[in-house]
């Protein structure tokens, strides 16, 4: 079966799997897609599996203006083979939140270049760039990367500035970022919480 088969297949499915409660909810709530059937990500989780890593079809899915199928391209690029431009181009067309929250989980948190763009995200003044670029480091830190020292003052820098931020969710991504930081040690829990202090925060 080639991309566009598996494309209009994909597509066909999610009408079976739709959640008229899910979708009508997040409209409530201002989160606008051209479409958005209300699939639950578990039921996203399972599509994946099914269609396996597939460069072609997760750029194709990528492409539509439809929650799922940005969402389930996600799931399926090859973090080892996407290259940095790409991800640059996705980043600029993330339309949610919540896309940018499933990009960093799925996918970014596992390119070779993740800790790289998610610095250069955080220190972007665009607020899905800043919540990818957060998670991707708390995704990192969780599990056992550290940041050099260079790193380090950049992004209780970040931080700072984050939690001065309008947007409730940069304060959180950036707040639990610096909390997976302050998990690394007792070194990096004292300068945490020195950063936060200066800024009226306390973890």
């Amino acid at each position: 079966m080639d991309t566009a088969d598996k494309l209009k297949q994909i597509k066909q499915s999610f009408r079976l799997r739709m959640n008229g409660d899910t979708s009508r909810s997040m409209r409530e709530k201002g989160v606008n897609y051209h479409i958005n059937w209300g699939v639950s990500l578990p039921d996203l989780k399972q599509m994946a599996k099914e269609y396996g890593k597939d460069y072609d079809l997760a750029i194709a899915l990528w492409k539509e203006d439809i929650r799922e199928c940005k969402i389930l391209a996600t799931m399926i690029m090859p973090a080892e083979v996407m290259l940095p431009e790409v991800a640059d181009i996705w980043m600029e067309q993330t339309p949610s939140q919540e896309i940018a929250e499933q990009a960093a989980f799925n996918l970014y948190q596992h390119a070779p270049f993740a800790s790289q763009k998610a610095f250069e995200w955080i220190s972007s003044d665009k607020e899905f760039y800043q919540v990818c670029g957060y998670h991707i480091l708390a995704r990192l830190m969780s599990k056992g990367g550290e940041p050099n020292e260079r790193s380090t003052n950049e992004l209780l820098d970040q931080v700072q500035v984050a939690l001065q931020e309008k947007s409730l969710a940069v304060r959180h991504a950036a707040m639990t970022c610096i909390q997976r930081y302050a998990g690394l040690g007792t070194e990096q829990e004292n300068r945490a919480r020195a950063a936060l202090r200066e800024v009226g925060y306390e973890i």
